[in-house]
């Protein structure tokens, strides 16, 4: 099978937390809101290996991008997605990308830089084949790096982003999980 991004988008909302969160964010009315990142390829990965399309998906990533930088507008974004999905009980988690500059260093010790829109947050994932994101407003698959990786099971470093030691660690936490996927060395 060749990953396509409307197999992708099928498959990913084969997990009925992922169609519930996509069905639900455009209330928010953010701009550039995507839904994004594990919830997205580990379905992929779990259709693969014959597991329930929510397996070991830890939580639910969502980019925005709003140039209000103040920490009280990601705030209230937050409690209102927060009241939102309360009923579904999982760990939505969810990002204006604006800001990430102002507290990345601080919690990652290394500089970022400031992004220009949710998608340059994708682009900077640091496992290139899991640089994906679907556009909750038109159903768009973002994927910069393309699907093959994602599909064949290969991890290897984004260029966009390289930090091997982070790199290392997030591609072997997803080795864990699903043993078949391989690292290619940075």
């Amino acid at each position: 099978m060749t990953l396509t991004a409307e197999a992708l988008a099928r498959i990913a909302m084969s997990n009925p937390l992922n169609a519930q969160i996509a069905s639900r964010l455009p209330s928010l009315g953010l701009d550039q809101c995507m839904l994004t990142a594990g919830c997205l390829f580990q379905a992929v990965w779990n259709h693969q290996s014959d597991l329930p399309p929510d397996w070991g998906i830890k939580d639910y990533d969502v980019f925005y991008f709003d140039t209000d930088l103040s920490w009280e507008a990601e705030n209230e974004v937050i409690h209102s997605a927060r009241q939102l999905f309360q009923d579904l009980e999982v760990n939505v988690e969810i990002k204006n990308q604006a800001r990430v500059h102002l507290w990345y260093g601080q919690r990652f010790g290394k500089p970022y830089p400031a992004l220009q829109s949710a998608r340059d947050g994708i682009d900077r994932y640091l496992v290139a084949g899991t640089c994906i994101g679907l556009d909750v407003e038109t159903g768009e698959v973002y994927a910069p790096n393309g699907l093959n990786d994602t599909e064949q099971g290969i991890l290897r470093i984004n260029p966009k982003n390289p930090q091997p030691d982070l790199f290392d660690q997030k591609a072997k936490s997803y080795q864990a999980r699903w043993p078949w996927l391989r690292i290619l060395a940075p």
